[in-house]
């Protein structure tokens, strides 16, 4: 499958900022289960790529003019391997076992990974996991806020992709089993979710298999992956600070859609 994304975010304040700095991870690599056709980033001013310790494509804004907004936008179309079920890379799965503030299970987390996987450590059981949490935290947007921890997120059963995902890896991590937070896009009919998505993958027989609780899907056929992390503090699209500017107000919009591919005749 052929996707092609356009992704705005605007930022308009209040008052005037004095200066700013924006860790953007908005810029796809290639790997085996997706391959980047083009891609650009439409910034206020150049900017080069490096990358960060988790190999994903890092660019940093700085703005140190005053300013009252910042449009950030990427767009580009890439190539989806619709079925590939995992992903194999050379760097240790180890440092995925960490725990973090947004992501360390309390005795229910805990309790809840062992009832569902048991002494199972497969993919299967990852599966149930993901399917019991899925029916345990409903999706209800503006139930939790981008610092909620997954203990606090599970206690009030309800959340978004973010605080499934962070459940997720807090399980999976319980039970001994490498896990990374995933940012990037999804396409689907679906107009109740955002295009920017987020899911788990975890470690598995050599392999990193990809679990995405919101939408109870095991197989990444829809997903294109910008970044990842211990967590969403890690790998979320945009991250920024500031001097100045008062109150924020912050608009994305995401347009994800299947592009059709032309054979050579």
């Amino acid at each position: 499958m052929r996707l092609s994304i356009s992704h705005e975010t605007t930022y308009h304040y209040e008052d005037q900022v004095r200066a700013s700095i924006q860790y953007l991870r908005l810029t796809p690599h290639d790997s085996e289960r997706q391959h980047v056709l083009s891609w650009q980033l439409d910034l206020p001013r150049p900017v080069r790529a490096q990358l960060d310790p988790f190999g994903n494509i890092l660019h940093v804004l700085t703005l140190d003019e005053p300013h009252e907004a910042i449009i950030i936008g990427a767009r580009g179309q890439v190539d989806i391997d619709e079925l590939r079920e995992a992903e194999h890379e050379s760097q240790s799965a180890f440092p995925f076992l960490r725990c973090t503030r947004l992501t360390e299970p309390d005795d229910a987390l805990r309790a809840f990974a062992e009832k569902q996987c048991h002494q199972r450590r497969d993919r299967s059981a990852l599966i149930d996991l993901m399917h019991a949490l899925n029916q345990y935290m409903t999706y209800s947007p503006g139930a939790t806020a981008v610092d909620t921890c997954a203990a606090q997120a599970f206690a009030g059963r309800a959340g978004v992709c973010q605080d499934h995902t962070h459940a997720f890896l807090a399980c999976a991590r319980s039970l001994g089993i490498p896990a990374r937070y995933v940012s990037g896009y999804l396409y689907t009919e679906d107009s109740e979710h955002l295009a920017s998505h987020a899911w788990a993958e975890a470690w598995l027989d050599d392999a990193w298999y990809s679990f995405d609780v919101t939408n109870q899907l095991a197989r990444p056929e829809r997903h294109l992956k910008l970044a990842v992390g211990l967590d969403y503090l890690d790998a979320c699209p945009v991250r920024g600070m500031r001097r100045g500017g008062g109150h924020e107000q912050m608009h994305a919009k995401v347009f994800v859609a299947p592009t059709l591919q032309v054979s050579a005749q």
